[in-house]
């Protein structure tokens, strides 16, 4: 089997875009601290250039929530592989997501993190698919609404490969 990869999303657009929804943030929390927690490993690539464009101070925490493993389709199980490391009691939280596909791992974990006494929580996503969703889930802060089609780069993968691709680009196998 062959796999090729469609451009959709150049770095470009994926940067000014980035910086826009980074300006959003820094006057949504004007005078305030925010507290993004990256879920990890896509939204890496996302959450370290979204940090660098946020004005108002930053803390970063991490969590690895899967519902994917090996596969193309979410499975639908969902395991907290990483959790905080610090409380989120009292902060504004950010949850900074690759991308949102059928919305019931986000569910999941909004509703955890919700029972964690924070502030305020928002959903920031890189990429989101709206046509696939099956739970309600709503990003306060998008990028891009994408196709269903299944896409990688930019910190997105397939069986771990191709993270590394500067732009969003989706999988084409043959």
């Amino acid at each position: 089997m062959s796999e090729t990869i469609r451009v959709l999303i150049e770095e470009e657009k994926l940067n000014e875009r980035i910086a826009e929804i980074g300006a959003t943030i820094s006057k949504d929390y004007e005078g305030e601290q925010v507290c993004l927690i990256c879920i990890l490993k896509g939204a890496t690539f996302f959450a370290c250039e979204l940090s660098k464009r946020i004005t108002v101070p930053v803390d970063l925490e991490f969590m690895a929530v899967s519902s994917y493993g090996d596969s193309t389709e979410s499975s639908g199980v969902i395991e907290v592989k990483w959790d905080l490391e610090e409380s989120i009691e009292n902060k504004n939280v950010i949850v900074v997501e690759d991308i949102i596909d059928t919305g019931r791992t986000l569910k999941y974990l909004l509703e955890e993190l919700h029972g964690r006494g924070p502030k305020s929580v928002k959903l920031c996503a890189m990429l989101d698919k709206p046509q696939r969703r099956v739970v309600d889930v709503k990003p306060d802060y998008v990028g891009f609404e994408v196709p269903d089609e299944f896409v990688v780069g930019y910190g997105l993968d397939y069986s771990q490969r191709y993270r590394n691709l500067p732009y969003i680009g989706i999988l084409e196998m043959a």
